[in-house]
């Protein structure tokens, strides 16, 4: 385990932001990971998972830890279900792959979601109708301030839309080192309603779709609308989509007949954020070498050498644009550094 000085964090982000860390250092086990934390001569201190959910807007002047523990781990199984053990330094699509290739039903509609196993329950990733939540158990994270491991069990956790515990009062304070999930041997439990899922199956002429048949149709439908981060920089969907009252909704179709909504209570809708963006004439957009990319509104895109402030100040003029059109707040989904 060696700690490096002035590295570029440029690899380490999907967005390809080029800030530099003081300090750099990998942890492949636990061990390192206890002993990196406790090091009091750098109290400054940044973990780095997938780094797909960030936009790094400066230099960081301090120690940056790189979380980079491997494998997968069959825990429990019966005839219905399994329970597997998935170190945090997984790629997420290599899991969702993993998964697929075993039969393992429950993670197929959250193929080729970018970052990594750690890093997901954070945001409680989700695409498609199926939310990490669905399949989750449990994690063990390991204390910030105290190195000590902890369990926390799916209530623990409190899974929201795009939030948990991680995101507020625990936010900074545990590095989720592995994570649990439940996932079917049988009868799985398909979702092919929401998005473009059914139509692609269709188009491929499969009736009676598998986990496989889904994940690819997932996949197709991802690359037709999402650029590649190791092509165009970017992080995938850069805002939450907005939850709003149903009485906000009708008044918004009395001027705007084709605004789309998903159901979510009895009193609230989901509007795409992508489609308030590409209705405030953002959709394709470049500023220089960044911008909106073409296909969809939700990305914001860095064509090579783009700054992070560059890209913050696009977002905050985006959401100012979005509230005054359709008053509707739209929120950040990435973490801004």
């Amino acid at each position: 385990m060696q700690i490096e000085q002035n590295t570029s964090l440029k690899p380490y982000n999907t967005f390809g932001i080029d800030v530099k860390a003081k300090h750099f250092v990998s942890v492949h086990s636990i061990q390192d990971l206890k002993e990196v934390l406790s090091l009091e001569n750098h109290p400054n201190k940044l973990i780095l998972g997938g780094g797909s959910n960030m936009l790094l807007t400066q230099d960081f002047n301090g120690l940056v830890i790189k979380v980079e523990l491997k494998g997968i781990e069959v825990l429990l199984e019966d005839s219905d279900f399994v329970t597997v053990k998935v170190q945090g330094g997984e790629v997420w699509h290599d899991l969702v792959l993993w998964s697929i290739k075993n039969d393992y039903g429950g993670l197929e509609n959250l193929s080729l979601i970018p970052g990594n196993v750690g890093t997901a329950p954070i945001q409680n990733i989700g695409a498609y109708g199926v939310e990490l939540k669905d399949s989750f158990e449990s994690c063990e994270a390991i204390s910030v301030e105290t190195q000590e491991l902890h369990t926390f069990s799916k209530e623990d956790c409190r899974f929201g839309y795009r939030n948990s515990i991680f995101k507020q009062e625990a936010k900074g304070k545990f590095i989720i080192t592995s994570v649990n999930f439940k996932l079917t041997k049988r009868n799985h439990k398909l979702h092919i309603q929401y998005g473009a899922i059914a139509s692609e199956l269709e188009k491929e002429g499969i009736k009676t779709p598998s986990i496989q048949a889904i994940s690819k149709a997932v996949i197709s439908i991802r690359e037709s609308k999402l650029p590649n981060p190791k092509e165009i920089g970017n992080c995938g969907s850069f805002f939450k989509n907005p939850i709003i009252l149903k009485s906000q909704y009708q008044t918004l179709l009395e001027n705007f007949e084709d605004i789309p909504s998903y159901p979510v209570s009895d009193d609230e809708v989901k509007v795409p954020a992508g489609w308030l963006i590409e209705k405030a004439g953002f959709k394709g957009k470049t500023f220089g070498n960044y911008g909106v990319h073409k296909n969809q509104a939700l990305v914001l895109v860095n064509y090579g050498g783009a700054k992070g402030d560059e890209v913050l100040n696009l977002s905050k003029l985006i959401q100012k644009t979005v509230n005054r059109i359709f008053n509707i707040s739209i929120e950040a989904e990435v973490n801004i550094l």
